[in-house]
């Protein structure tokens, strides 16, 4: 399409003599521009330059090939329609010159002029022309206008973020203007609204359990030509709007323009920020219970490290001071026991005594997590079945034991000796809060936990042990303070207050746990979980003899820093037949070591000033790598990460002759297991 200039020059196409001069210069002669062209082509190259009007001679045009002019002129942009003044020699219309009608059809907007004719004439006609033509102009003006205005319309519509739709009312079976259909829409009406293609639809057919809702309110707007703005649920697609809506013509009545926009994630927002307002003081108050939980938390777990910091520190000595006195009454009962009755009695009284501190420093060092414990796996149902007869003589006649085993229940983790003596104290609880009348049920089940159990056990088997009694029960008062250190719901001189801190202290250690329910009137449960064990269970161990017979006669090196402990030991160990050999450090003992002394075994303690008990048979490895060295220790913070055969204070003489002669006759490198007597 020709990009026609804005030009009011004249083209005269007029090749015979002077015709073209003589034309040119009478119309400069009325103020019009002319060029004159010598031929068809000529003149098209001139059109395509720009011209208000053409003057063409007929002779000019008669026998030529008019296909590119018809062309050029087919080719006008839509606003042109380019006036022709033709020139004739005879006749001045189609009524006198009937041949005109070829010229007409090719040249379109021609007016005819017959010559001759007056200068006046064709400065008026060609004025004519170009009247016209300034109009053309004007109307080329408003449509580029209007175009430009339509493209930046469209821009707008294609691109804007808010959903914009035209619908149009029409009448139904409903009634007049009772449905109305979507005559335009941009892409982000889907968008927002989430129904696609709606161009054509009617909205009875979009959202018919709506719709009447819908066309009642774009009506009034209709109607009363005025705007509206407010927000609306469209249920269909549960998104809510917020629209404007407003007549597209004010003498329109039948279309309306509607705008909107998805607010649906703002209204989500705003409900729960009225939520959150509302449930903010709960929420307050339940945050201030949870921090007061977690700092009683804290307070009980600095508590009971602070008891176990002091009963980590005092067992050592309180061992150590237990050793000579366990080991001297015991020599003195083998010797005289048997000869003085009386004696006999004196001494076995003093070795129970003894025995009770011994396992009241067990207890504490139970409740503080610290005690050394040889965990194996176990058949839960046979140590209690093995436990039966001791349990029904610790209870009493008047108690009837129920023992309730689960059938193939798997292997438990765990220390057998602590864990007798846990069951064991649980049941004379039971007993005891039921002053010695009533029905104590010992079961043991296996136990699946899940995630949401309680926080005190982690999701996984277990076996669950429980001591249930027909006693009065304890209020939730007592049952708070039940497994507190040295509290006791007892007489003074009838408990210590570390049985169910003891049995809560061997759970954790065992990575179970331990839980009390009770209610008053309603008796008492204890729940011991055990984590399953994942190999075979062993055999239980058989009750350990007194005999100290030794294997054969040793030179013994006994090391121990604490004089009245070494006397003692060393007491036992003479009396068991070995020639003993003492230094009261490590730095002594490697002397006398290297002096010459052939040891068959080392009897070390293991805390000791400068060098303690492992440095000690590090240095002693070092020249004798085979040397059989058994550490003692009165208690270091636990199980001794050593890879050294380790005896427990206080202990017997028997005890101290199976763990030399074990150590001797195995050649053993590993753990001595810490024999407890009965």
């Amino acid at each position: 399409m020709k990009r026609t200039t804005l030009s009011e020059r004249a083209l005269v196409l007029a090749p015979r003599g002077r015709d073209a001069q003589i034309a040119a210069a009478m119309l400069s002669e009325g103020g019009i521009e002319a060029t004159a062209c010598q031929t068809l082509d000529c003149l098209i190259k001139e059109l395509n330059q720009g011209a208000a009007f053409v003057i063409v001679t007929e002779e000019a045009i008669a026998s030529a090939d008019l296909h590119a002019l018809s062309a050029w002129i087919e080719d006008q942009q839509e606003w042109s329609d380019l006036p022709f003044v033709l020139l004739t020699s005879r006749g001045g219309g189609l009524e006198r010159n009937p041949a005109a009608s070829r010229y007409l059809d090719v040249l379109g907007n021609v007016t005819f002029l017959e010559r001759p004719f007056h200068p006046t004439t064709l400065i008026s006609l060609a004025r004519s022309a170009l009247r016209g033509r300034k109009r053309q102009y004007d109307a080329r003006a408003r449509l580029e206008e209007l175009r430009d205005s339509e493209s930046r319309f469209r821009t707008l519509f294609e691109t804007m973020d808010e959903g914009f739709a035209v619908i149009e009312f029409i009448d139904s079976e409903h009634g007049p203007l009772s449905d109305y259909v979507h005559i335009q829409a941009n892409p982000a009406y889907e968008r927002h609204a989430g129904i696609p293609n709606v161009v054509g639809q009617k909205v009875r057919e979009m959202v018919p359990e709506e719709a009447e809702g819908w066309v009642r309110l774009y009506r009034d707007v209709l109607l009363t030509g005025t705007p509206i703005r407010f927000e609306r649920e469209l249920e269909a697609t549960r998104r809510h709007l917020e629209l404007a809506a407003f007549r597209v013509d004010p003498t329109s009545r039948n279309e309306v323009a509607v705008i909107f926009q998805d607010v649906t994630a703002r209204k989500r927002a705003e409900a729960e920020l009225v939520t959150l307002n509302q449930t903010l003081e709960g929420r307050v108050a339940d945050a201030v219970a949870e921090r007061e939980a977690a700092l009683s938390q804290l307070h009980e777990a600095q508590k009971l490290e602070t008891i176990g910091q002091l009963t980590g520190g005092v067992a050592h000595d309180i061992n150590n001071l237990l050793t000579p006195i366990t080991g001297a009454l015991d020599l003195l009962n083998r010797r005289y026991g048997a000869d003085d009755p009386r004696s006999a009695r004196l001494l076995d009284g003093a070795l129970q005594s003894a025995e009770r501190a011994k396992i009241l420093v067990s207890r504490l060092l139970g409740f503080a997590r610290r005690q050394a414990l040889e965990t194996r796996a176990i058949d839960p149902a046979a140590l209690l079945e093995g436990m039966r007869d001791l349990v029904v003589s610790s209870i009493g006649p008047s108690v009837e034991l129920r023992l309730v085993l689960g059938r193939d229940l798997p292997p438990a983790l765990t220390d057998p000796n602590q864990l007798e003596l846990a069951v064991l104290n649980l049941c004379v609880n039971g007993r005891d809060a039921m002053n010695g009348v009533g029905t104590l049920t010992l079961s043991a089940e296996h136990s699946v936990v899940g995630p949401n159990h309680n926080d005190k056990l982690r999701p996984g088997e277990y076996i669950r042990i429980s001591v249930i009694d027909t006693g009065e029960g304890m209020d939730s008062k007592t049952l708070a303070r039940a497994v507190e250190p040295f509290f006791s719901t007892k007489g003074i001189g009838k408990g210590t207050g570390l049985g169910l801190s003891m049995v809560h202290g061997l759970a954790a250690q065992l990575g179970g746990a331990f839980e009390l329910t009770s209610a008053v009137g309603r008796g008492t449960r204890a729940d011991l979980y055990l984590p399953v064990a994942q190999t075979d269970a062993q055999p239980l161990s058989i009750a350990r003899s007194d005999s100290v017979a030794a294997i054969r006669k040793l030179k013994v090196l006994l090391v121990d820093d604490e004089d009245l402990v070494r006397a003692g030991t060393a007491e036992m160990l003479r009396d068991i037949g070995h020639e003993v050999h003492e230094a009261s450090g490590g730095s002594q003992a490697l002397g006398i070591l290297a002096s010459g002394l052939a040891a068959d075994v080392i009897v070390t303690d293991y805390m000791m000033p400068r060098m303690n008990g492992a440095e000690f048979a590090t240095r002693v490895h070092q020249q004798s790598p085979a040397m059989p060295v058994l550490v003692v220790t009165g208690y270091a913070g636990g199980d001794l990460d050593l890879d050294l055969p380790q005896l427990a204070k206080p202990f017997r003489q028997a005890d101290l002759a199976a763990a030399i002669n074990r150590l001797v006759e195995d050649g053993d490198r590993k753990v001595v297991p810490i024999k407890r007597h009965r």
